[in-house]
């Protein structure tokens, strides 16, 4: 997704950026991740005038993933705010130029967008995701989830007894 900053000056009025991106490598090392789409970019640049330009807009993506409590498949919309300046900068003066970090500086006419909205996805990628607030995750004893277990399996009263043991039951009758 290249970006000119002589085509975004000289356009009447804002700037559409709408394009596709494939984000599936970013998320291939997460074992919660099944299955994502296409992050779509709506984006707007308007230039700022003196060789630096706004570009804000929204990002959506959907993934599929595992709940980290009771590994229930799910599903999550990610709908990422994206906001971002950039500024045209000499290659001498990128150091000396925006002290308070106001600007991205690009050293070219043109830039790739992509990366910028490859970080902003990655960082929303839930960490540990889980379906619903009230999940209880599962059970230990029984190794399946908690709410689809029955009362009697949940409730802790029965006492397991290893069975080389199980003759010494009787031993103080």
């Amino acid at each position: 997704m290249q970006l000119f900053f002589r085509k975004v000056a000289t356009s009447d009025g804002p700037f559409p950026i709408r394009e596709s991106l494939n984000v599936s490598e970013l998320v291939d090392d997460r074992a919660d991740v099944t299955a994502v789409s296409p992050l779509e970019t709506d984006l707007v640049a308007v230039s700022l005038g003196q060789g630096s330009m706004s570009v804000e807009g929204k990002l959506t993506a959907g993934l599929d993933m595992l709940c980290s409590r009771c590994l229930s498949p799910m599903h999550e919309d990610l709908k990422i705010e994206f906001r971002e300046r950039f500024k045209q900068t000499s290659s001498s003066s990128v150091e000396e130029e925006d002290e308070d970090g106001d600007f991205i500086a690009v050293t070219e006419d043109s830039f790739d967008i992509a990366p910028y909205c490859e970080e902003l996805f990655v960082l929303h990628v839930p960490f540990a995701p889980v379906c619903s607030e009230d999940c209880q995750g599962i059970a230990p004893a029984a190794g399946q989830d908690w709410s689809l277990g029955s009362d009697d399996s949940n409730d802790g009263d029965t006492e397991k007894i290893d069975p080389r043991l199980a003759g010494l039951k009787d031993f103080f009758k």
